[in-house]
């Protein structure tokens, strides 16, 4: 005989807490989808969990000096450019000499 929805869903239960299974909910944005999208159709994957699956276990097996380069975030690097450098001295000097407190010394280095 077979058996209900219910006593499927119940086996089902039973072993999510047996191999201590975790469901993790992720949001990512359309430029991130559209790559995982690309990676999945290059490896030829049509499920999003055996390819977030498959990531993980391939960046853990290069080990932790190798995974950081699969693991690193992009970070902006932020530039100052020399006109808001120089802006932001001459500001800095025009309020040390509205209000000097007890600084006792001359910036090292002048801007152009």
């Amino acid at each position: 005989m077979a058996k209900s929805g219910q006593e499927r869903s119940a086996k089902a239960a039973e072993k999510r807490i047996e191999y201590d299974e975790k469901e993790l909910r992720h949001r990512c944005r359309l430029g991130t989808r559209q790559k995982l999208d690309e990676l999945m159709a290059w490896n030829g994957i049509t499920e999003i969990n055996e390819a977030v699956q498959n990531l993980i276990l391939n960046a853990y097996a290069l080990g932790p000096t190798l995974s950081f380069q699969a693991m690193e975030s992009p970070r902006h690097k932020v530039q100052i450019s020399e006109n808001v450098a120089r802006m932001f001295r001459n500001e800095s000097l025009a309020e040390l000499k509205r209000d000097p407190g007890d600084e006792h010394f001359a910036p090292l280095a002048t801007l152009p």
